[in-house]
């Protein structure tokens, strides 16, 4: 039997070379939307996605991301993406990690199931724990101590995706 959630789940893949192609907005907010409802730890709901489509923002984001990484001058950590959702966690939730983390995953299933490719990119922690990342944070009105959890690149596949890696076996243990 066929189901909608679980296709989705094996089929999305990450995508690593984008076209510079805009992501309608209603997209994105659907996108973002979807990734509020994960679930979190005692319904606390401590994460904020900073929807990110300004060009000079993203690049600059971009280029915070290289340097972190040790990249050269040029390389695009984003793979292109014209939109970013940085997810950020409130670290007084004992599970900001956690609940950051489920909704980095609906984001990438809810981008999968409208047409829109997408990737988790990392280093958003060293990110938003810089001076750099906090008065980004605090020029967008949040304040307080977040940690970055991770970035949903989005956009459209510039190449065809590749196919899934088979699972590894016996990884389920049933007691």
């Amino acid at each position: 039997m066929s189901n909608p959630v679980i296709e989705a789940i094996k089929s999305r893949r990450s995508c690593r070379a984008f076209k510079p192609d805009p992501v309608p907005r209603e997209l994105v907010e659907q996108i973002a939307e979807a990734g509020l409802w994960a679930a979190s730890g005692m319904g606390r709901q401590p994460v904020k996605i900073v929807a990110i489509a300004d060009k000079a923002l993203r690049d600059r984001l971009a280029d915070q991301n290289r340097r972190i990484g040790g990249w050269p001058e040029g390389f695009d950590p984003f793979y292109g993406a014209p939109v970013v959702l940085a997810v950020v966690a409130n670290k007084e939730a004992f599970t900001a990690v956690y609940d950051g983390s489920l909704v980095m995953g609906n984001l990438m299933l809810a981008a999968h199931s409208l047409g829109v490719d997408s990737i988790w990119i990392h280093r958003a922690k060293e990110e938003f724990e810089s001076d750099e990342g906090k008065a980004l944070l605090k020029s967008l009105g949040i304040e307080g101590d977040w940690e970055g959890i991770g970035h949903c690149a989005l956009g459209y596949a510039a190449e065809p995706l590749p196919a899934g890696a088979p699972r590894k076996p016996g990884r389920i243990v049933w007691a």
